[in-house]
């Protein structure tokens, strides 16, 4: 009882570390309209500086997936860490766009060695049989974050002095703690080898793993690509065309949507997750049409609707998704396998991001995001469908 404790410990503060890491991730998003008042840009500018940081994350999970199935977890995760205070620097220095660009790939760098990391690593300090709340955890601290992002962001700048400042300070003061507490926690990775030991590879699943990847990433992929638009081009619709010029109630409508995802990952232990994947797209099927009504009646009650909805239909299916190939991965191989559901997860948050940047200038952005979201609709549908006749098999319920 004594050891499920410490171990329960552990894990909530690996938890709370991966918490810390993914905030710098989003803390930008409702800061965005004033960079653009600032450094004078257009929303298709916007859109490049936050895929930036998908880009990043996606070259990481390339080039370094593995990382800590080989050096260990912690030394990832200070590296993770390292990069998230260089963002918080780059952000803190700005006085120009090239800023921008700098601290949002050090923040995607960051994510991207967080994301498999920081995953195995709580599962891995959980105790003998904890394998499905650790995910739970895990997959909490990832969606808590990135909704502490926007909202401590848009509290601040509202509510406090230098808006474009002291977001960042407070995370890099945070950052320095988690660094601390990941200081007092143990290695899980036995034996683990020099960092020349990490080599690219190319996306590769285990046999085991393949039966339930396909449909699991597909999930995945629809409910990034709905949380890429809202926290790249919700602050700017938000204002221009609701007049919602808060950056505390932007900042908040965005974190709903990652709130909205947590509640959705606990509902995964009702339904199983066999079910959650189909349920997972039906409900981000219904974000998405309130997305689109938002769009075309201008309601600021429909994009709150969206957010909910559409977080807890994302949370349904990627804690699904998650479990699945979590369950399926070999020990040894299991932060390569999650970093490669990542990996399609951030192709999701960035490619459906740009497109609609370049949409906007020619369409607008009302129209730019109704094409999105009749597109999204389309993958969703397909994705259920699919799930449907091909129900992911899986132990656990």
């Amino acid at each position: 009882m004594v050891g499920d404790r410490q171990g329960w410990l552990r894990c909530l503060l690996a938890g709370a570390v991966f918490v810390v890491g993914m905030t710098g991730t989003t803390l930008p998003t409702p800061l965005y309209p004033l960079y653009q008042e600032e450094f004078g840009f257009s929303e298709l500018t916007v859109t490049v500086v936050y895929a930036v940081y998908a880009f990043g994350v996606i070259g990481v999970l390339l080039l370094a997936g593995n990382a800590s199935d080989s050096v260990g977890r912690r030394p990832t995760l200070f590296w993770g860490l390292g990069f998230a205070a260089a963002s918080a620097v780059c952000f803190l220095c700005a006085d120009g766009l090239g800023w921008l660009y700098a601290g949002r790939l050090l923040s995607g760098l960051s994510a991207g060695l967080f994301t498999g990391a920081a995953t195995a690593y709580v599962m891995d300090l959980a105790p003998p049989g904890g394998q499905s709340r650790a995910t739970l955890v895990a997959t909490a601290a990832n969606m808590g974050g990135l909704g502490c992002g926007p909202l401590l962001a848009g509290l601040l700048a509202e509510y406090a002095p230098e808006p474009l400042l002291l977001p960042f300070a407070v995370h890099l003061a945070l950052v320095a703690v988690s660094a601390v507490v990941l200081l007092r926690l143990p290695e899980t990775v036995r034996d683990p080898r020099p960092l020349t030991a990490v080599r690219p590879q190319r996306p590769a699943l285990p046999a085991p793993v393949r039966p339930v990847f396909v449909p699991a990433a597909i999930a995945s992929f629809a409910g990034f690509a709905l949380f890429g638009v809202f926290t790249s081009v919700s602050p700017a619709f938000l204002g221009r065309f609701l007049h919602v010029d808060n950056h505390a109630v932007s900042g908040l409508v965005v974190a709903l949507a990652f709130f909205a995802s947590t509640v959705g990952q606990f509902a995964v232990g009702r339904f199983g997750v066999s079910r959650s994947l189909p349920l997972g797209c039906a409900v981000l099927f219904a974000g998405l049409a309130f997305l689109a009504g938002a769009l075309s009646a201008e309601l600021l009650v429909l994009v709150v609707l969206a957010a909910v909805v559409g977080g807890v239909g994302q949370g349904l299916s990627f804690r699904a998704a998650l479990s699945a190939v979590a369950a399926a991965a070999p020990v040894d191989r299991r932060a390569a396998v999650i970093s490669a559901l990542f990996l399609v997860a951030y192709t999701g948050i960035s490619i459906p991001v740009i497109g609609v940047g370049l949409l906007t200038g020619p369409l607008g952005l009302e129209e730019a995001g109704l094409v999105f979201t009749g597109c999204m609709l389309v993958l969703v549908t397909s994705a259920g469908m699919y799930l449907l006749r091909r129900p992911v098999r899986t132990g656990e319920r």
